[in-house]
């Protein structure tokens, strides 16, 4: 497909997935033994003659399935006035998951969802001034506070159940010699009776909560590894069954918002889930509806975060469509009193 591009990692899932499957090692391909029902397409990938819906190989299939799709090209102003547009409105990344340019990613990854410290950088850099004061309620590994130390003139304050993240939290902060931030173990909804925070003013909350059971749902397609949940704390929302949550969530938000100083930001991170016949299942949609019920909370929009390190399943092949979800929502609130 126009404009696509794929590496060897992304290869290897698209175009096999078990271990007689069709590989890329360093770009060279290794031949399995068709099954009856699969037809060698070439460079194509592998056609499976059970697909009623298209002529699409399971590598053409994958690369349709994906959320995120866009071209480099423009055949008019107009067009080009659109893309650029379009450009504005997503975060486009692909960063470094070791190295030392990975802020410490390989201790930070026993984190089911660690957010890239400098995504979160940038983030900061535009909702805060020098000497800004951030707050996570659902700090996980430190990405929200990590950010803030990269631009060596905010302060953040992250408050998390799992003493184990905050612990890799502090020894990524001794790795990577950054400014180490307030930790504290504690529940979020405690947050108004915290000494260290009920009384300080914040210019902005960031955060990226745990969405219900999500983790603990049942995985299909390529990625069948159990991510496990966030912890086995029974108050974590990410142990609270999905109809719970949102009230649970909000409640929390409601509180920490009376720390948010007038015309200050509130930024959620969120990914949807799958939708079943019974429910969309359009959770940043679901977010923004229950984050308004908050007096003097409104939403102004949302960035779109493509997330290029994602590995791509063909999910549903060859019977029917399921996304490949490559991009979450960065939701924006904005309190005005």
């Amino acid at each position: 497909m126009q404009g696509d591009k794929i590496n060897d990692k992304q290869m290897t899932l698209v175009e096999g997935n078990d271990e007689k499957g069709i590989i890329s090692s360093k770009g060279r391909k290794v031949k399995r033994i068709l099954k009856e029902y699969e037809v060698d397409k070439g460079e194509r990938g592998v056609y499976n003659s059970k697909n009623r819906l298209n002529d699409l190989t399971g590598r053409e299939w994958t690369f349709f399935i994906n959320s995120v799709q866009i071209t480099d090209f423009a055949r008019d102003e107009k067009e080009f006035e659109l893309w650029k547009f379009l450009q504005e409105s997503i975060i486009e990344t692909r960063y470094p998951t070791n190295g030392k340019d990975s802020v410490g990613h390989n201790l930070r990854k026993i984190h089911p969802s660690p957010k890239p410290p400098q995504l979160i950088k940038d983030l900061i850099a535009f909702f805060t001034k020098e000497g800004g004061w951030i707050l996570d309620p659902f700090m996980g590994v430190g990405g929200t506070l990590l950010g803030a130390s990269l631009l060596e003139s905010r302060n953040a304050v992250g408050i998390e159940l799992e003493k184990r993240y905050i612990d890799t939290y502090k020894e990524v902060c001794k790795r990577e010699a950054l400014k180490e931030q307030l930790t504290l173990c504690d529940d979020a909804r405690n947050i108004l009776n915290i000494d260290q925070i009920k009384n300080r003013p914040f210019d902005l909350i960031l955060t990226d909560p745990p969405y219900a059971d999500m983790l603990s749902r049942k995985r299909t397609g390529g990625d069948r590894k159990d991510k496990g949940a966030f912890t086995s704390d029974e108050r974590d929302l990410g142990n609270v069954p999905f109809e719970q949550f949102f009230y649970e969530f909000r409640g929390i938000m409601e509180k920490a918002i009376t720390l948010l100083k007038n015309k200050g930001y509130l930024v959620i991170f969120c990914k949807d889930m799958q939708p079943t016949n019974k429910y969309h299942n359009m959770l940043h949609s679901d977010i923004v509806n229950e984050i308004c019920k908050i007096k003097n909370i409104y939403f102004k929009g949302y960035k779109i975060w493509y997330d290029k390190t994602i590995n791509l399943y063909p999910y549903g092949y060859p019977f029917s469509y399921v996304s490949n979800q490559l991009h979450q929502f960065i939701l924006i609130f904005r309190k005005e009193e």
